[in-house]
């Protein structure tokens, strides 16, 4: 699989091409967002592949990376979308993604975004509370529509992960209680005209290394299709929801591969087998085949301590302060070696620090992080007057695109006209 490796020279390398010449390609200052979208696409087809002749759908979480680029490259793979905003929902179908492929998960959709939604005829809109099947039905009965829709379930299921990302738990904002589903059942039984009940999901969390928690959550969803079925639904699918985790650097996870196969023999052991599956990977899509460079700006001394400032900060990739989350940052053109620098960026917070890195000695002049490909550009913000990083689109070994940043003087000007 193409993606991220080393040369024998130890280069850093993004589909066999060196990042070093990559980033003169695409004539970008750092810091720069670089993906390859053969990775991209090869890693959906590898699990569209791994459910066989089960119907399914790959719904790639558009949340994780919103570029176009990286949305078409998943939908001419195989796969569809999950979107949680009308933003997100048009992106996805400017991609080319079909709306039988599409879901839209939400706990606060707004009615423009619910009107939008129906009137592309997405697959489901997932229901995330009873309050809001009224709401929703009011909003298909204006379009003068029967809007397809699922019932998210909270499955009360803990995993390991943090707090942040761990949205299957009882005190989570997301899904509908167990002991909340009779009045679900008889609320959306209220508006039979206006809502077709479609299917049953979950979602538990994010960063799975193992399919343990993600099918305890999936057979919650079974039981409630195998009671509904029983009373006269007809299903069309279950969606398991995503979190599959990526391999950041601590070890081998569980491949999305093996969690398919997992989700298939669940289904058809709980006799379901008949109805589609649904998935919602984003991270294990993407995460691995994205890098930030930045370039070193100094070396700085104090007391024991070594710091290597880097000119990319927080608000390029926000994971670091936000979830404690560490990224491998390495040399761009030579191997990983000690002495080990604290590596630093430039945004005026104490958070804004990517932990303890083996650089060398001397510092090189850039360095890759690793693993951006999700959560990295998407969660960028301007903080501290710092406009959003350039992403550079590879293909074959070679640039097809850039999306560049607007300057500092464009910022500033928004900032003067606001």
């Amino acid at each position: 699989m193409p993606g991220f490796d080393r040369s024998a020279q130890g280069h850093a390398q993004l589909g066999g091409t060196p990042l070093s010449k990559l980033l003169a390609e695409s004539k970008q200052a750092t810091p720069v967002f670089l993906y390859d979208l053969d990775a991209i696409a090869a890693s959906t087809r590898a699990l569209v592949l791994a459910f066989g002749a089960t119907r399914h759908v790959v719904a790639y979480a558009v949340k994780a990376n919103t570029a176009g680029s990286v949305v078409r490259a998943v939908v001419e793979a195989g796969g569809g979308a999950d979107t949680v905003s009308g933003g997100e929902l048009a992106v996805a179908l400017g991609a080319g993604a079909p709306p039988d492929r599409i879901v839209m998960s939400g706990v606060a959709k707004l009615d423009w975004e619910l009107d939008r939604a129906i009137a592309a005829g997405i697959r489901a809109i997932q229901l995330e509370s009873v309050e809001e099947i009224a709401r929703v039905a009011a909003r298909a009965k204006a379009a003068g529509k029967r809007a397809r829709v699922s019932v998210r379930v909270n499955p009360d299921v803990n995993i390991d992960s943090h707090a942040h990302i761990a949205t299957g738990h009882d005190e989570a904002k997301f899904g509908i209680v167990r002991s909340d589903l009779g009045a679900t059942w008889d609320t959306l039984a209220a508006h039979a005209a206006e809502l077709e009940l479609a299917g049953v999901s979950t979602h538990v969390g994010s960063m799975l290394a193992t399919v343990g928690p993600y099918i305890e959550s999936a057979q919650v969803v079974c039981d409630i299709a195998r009671d509904w079925r029983a009373r006269g639904a007809k299903l069309d699918f279950l969606d398991f929801g995503g979190g599959f985790g990526i391999d950041y650097g601590k070890g081998p996870v569980t491949p999305p591969a093996d969690f398919a196969k997992a989700s298939c023999a669940l289904a058809e052991k709980a006799g379901h087998g008949d109805l589609c599956l649904i998935v919602e990977p984003g991270r294990a899509l993407v995460a691995s085949h994205g890098v930030l460079i930045a370039r070193v700006v100094q070396e700085k001394r104090s007391s024991a301590r070594r710091f290597c400032l880097v000119d990319a900060g927080m608000n390029d990739l926000i994971r670091p302060a936000l979830y404690q989350a560490r990224h491998r940052v390495e040399p761009l053109d030579r191997a990983p070696s000690p002495p080990a620098a604290q590596v630093v960026g430039p945004v005026c917070e104490s958070a804004d620090d990517f932990g303890l890195h083996e650089l060398g000695d001397p510092l090189p002049e850039l360095v890759v992080i690793r693993d951006v490909g999700a959560y990295g550009f998407t969660m960028g913000s301007a903080y501290n007057g710092r406009p959003l990083a350039t992403e550079v689109f590879v293909r074959g070994g070679k640039v097809v695109h850039v999306s560049a940043a607007r300057s500092v003087d464009a910022w500033v000007q928004s900032r003067l006209d606001a």
